[in-house]
């Protein structure tokens, strides 16, 4: 996850927490070796459909997409869209590159780091969607300039999306779902919240599949919340 130089909560300053965990299996590592360069988000210049994909269709963008499953499972149901994933932690990657090559998934370009600096290089008004799912909470209040949900940030997701694009939020750590609600209500000249009754953001959207991590929450007694937020 990210975070914020003191005083500047637009700059990125460095990547917290672990790039990788336990020791990939051999078919993992061939997919780092062999897959991941073919569907890379390029490292320079800006990132658009035509670029990435040969034509201008809808574009989608996932913050921190874990082991891949959302991000595969919407990239299956929409073919005609495309979808850029971001997850700095390397067994996540080789687990979304699976089901990449299960699916034989044509649409969707993948980058092993820093999610904002993809997103910067995106241009204003591109995005049709923007998912972050469950999303390093940094509980402790020292910590909350670590949140991905920030003033920074949310200008920026606000800035690439296009007017009547949505940004989906899902946690399931009650303090961040204060904090994001607190720190959205402070951008509503830019995001509408979708939410007209509790239901509303109980009940997964449209579209949704429960990712490994959403289905462990609700194993240890979690609720999960589900935010939609229009650009307006």
């Amino acid at each position: 996850m990210t975070a914020f130089k003191s005083g500047d909560p637009t700059t990125l300053n460095r990547l917290y927490g672990r790039s990788s965990g336990h020791k990939l299996r051999q078919g993992q590592q061939e997919l780092i070796d062999r897959l991941l360069p073919e569907v890379a988000v390029p490292t320079e210049g800006e990132i658009t459909s035509r670029r990435l994909f040969g034509d201008d269709r809808p574009l989608h963008f996932e913050i921190g997409f874990g082991s891949g499953e959302h991000l595969a499972y919407r990239a299956d149901l929409l073919p005609e869209h495309g979808f850029v994933g971001c997850e700095p932690f390397l067994n996540g990657v080789a687990t979304a590159l699976t089901h990449v090559r299960d699916g034989a998934l044509r649409n969707v370009r993948l980058h092993m780091n820093d999610a904002l600096e993809v997103l910067r290089r995106v241009p204003d008004g591109s995005l049709l969607m923007i998912y972050l799912l469950h999303p390093d909470p940094w509980p402790k209040a020292r910590h909350s300039k670590r949140r991905m949900v920030n003033d920074g940030p949310v200008g920026l997701f606000a800035d690439k999306l296009k007017p009547g694009g949505e940004l989906r939020i899902a946690t399931d750590h009650p303090v961040y779902l204060e904090w994001t609600l607190t720190v959205m209500q402070r951008h509503t000249e830019r995001f509408e919240w979708l939410a007209e009754k509790p239901g509303d953001f109980l009940d997964p959207p449209s579209g949704w599949i429960e990712t490994r991590y959403g289905a462990k929450s609700r194993r240890e007694g979690r609720r999960p919340y589900y935010l939609r937020y229009r650009r307006t």
